[in-house]
């Protein structure tokens, strides 16, 4: 199962979910992909997570904005408009009668091989989709509990390396971080950039509060994360102090409050970074401020249907 920050409350639906797979529709067991995608063989794609809320697909025009412009830097043809790749996934839900507190990965890949090669000029046909949606309720006493945070030595890379502003299927960067954290007995890695800034967490975008002032990084070497920019929206709208900017891990450590942010669960506070713990080691009043103005966002753009 997992933890931290994807942190869930287990359900046994899932294991009956019914899984879009290029036009098709498969129960879990029987959901396959071929072992010459590209996706299996070179992680050679795109990917979204989006939430299902009261029946609606959360930020889905910000999700599939993202997700087309990694696709297009790629070089790879979805082959189907943004309103056809919203009906497919709405068709998805509606196959399994779902209506709330779902997460749907949404995967495209360059599609087939004639043989495991990482030039296009292999590839036979048009890309591969897969949509997966599970019940995945976020573990509401992350508020309460907090998570714990650690610097590890993996770095984010540069732009015309493996451009960390992409959200491709190739993840090794990331998963090194996760690698590190986890062996360290930390929940996730805060990830330094080339010049030692401090620039994300290996699986959600980093903030820190000092001074009633909210501080994340300049977003040169992180993932543009659709929960980071709606936070950074919610701070200026609500006359919070907000700065995308270079900073350090020495003011991580003195820092009065640390939270990140993501699809999954929305603003998840730090309680401890290393060895110091952070304020009084409670998730502190601004961070939960922009969890209630968050969900209250959500809310207000998704309401249930009325009784």
């Amino acid at each position: 199962m997992a933890k931290g920050t994807h942190s869930y409350i287990q359900d046994q639906r899932n294991e009956n979910i019914i899984i879009y797979i290029n036009g098709e529709f498969f129960p879990r067991k029987e959901a396959k992909i071929s072992v010459f995608d590209s996706g299996f063989l070179l992680g050679d794609g795109v990917w979204e997570g989006i939430r299902l809320y009261n029946k609606r697909l959360c930020l889905i025009d910000e999700h599939l904005e993202r997700l087309y412009r990694g696709a297009e830097k790629l070089k790879i043809g979805i082959g189907k408009s943004k309103e056809e790749l919203i009906a497919l996934i709405y068709e998805t839900v509606h196959a399994n009668a779902m209506d709330s507190d779902v997460h749907i990965r949404l995967i495209v890949s360059r599609g087939l091989k004639q043989t495991p090669y990482q030039h296009p000029n292999a590839n036979v046909g048009g890309a591969s989709i897969v949509i997966i949606p599970e019940y995945k309720k976020a573990d509401a006493t992350l508020l309460s509990k907090g998570i714990r945070l650690c610097l590890v030595d993996t770095v984010r890379g540069a732009h015309n390396s493996q451009d960390p502003r992409l959200n491709t299927l190739s993840k090794l960067n990331c998963i090194f971080g996760c690698l590190e954290a986890d062996e360290k007995g930390f929940d996730e890695g805060i990830m330094l950039d080339m010049n030692g800034n401090v620039s994300t967490c290996n699986s959600t975008n980093f903030f820190i509060v000092k001074n009633g002032e909210v501080w994340t990084s300049t977003g040169e070497y992180c993932l543009p994360g659709i929960t980071r920019g709606n936070i950074i929206k919610l701070c200026r709208e609500n006359h919070i102090p907000v700065f995308e900017k270079n900073f350090q891990m020495k003011d991580v450590y003195s820092a009065d409050e640390v939270f990140v942010t993501g699809t999954f669960a929305g603003v998840i506070p730090a309680i401890q970074v290393d060895d110091t713990p952070i304020g009084n080691g409670n998730s502190g009043l601004i961070t939960e401020k922009l969890y209630h103005l968050y969900k209250s966002k959500i809310a207000a753009l998704y309401p249930g249907e009325p009784n």
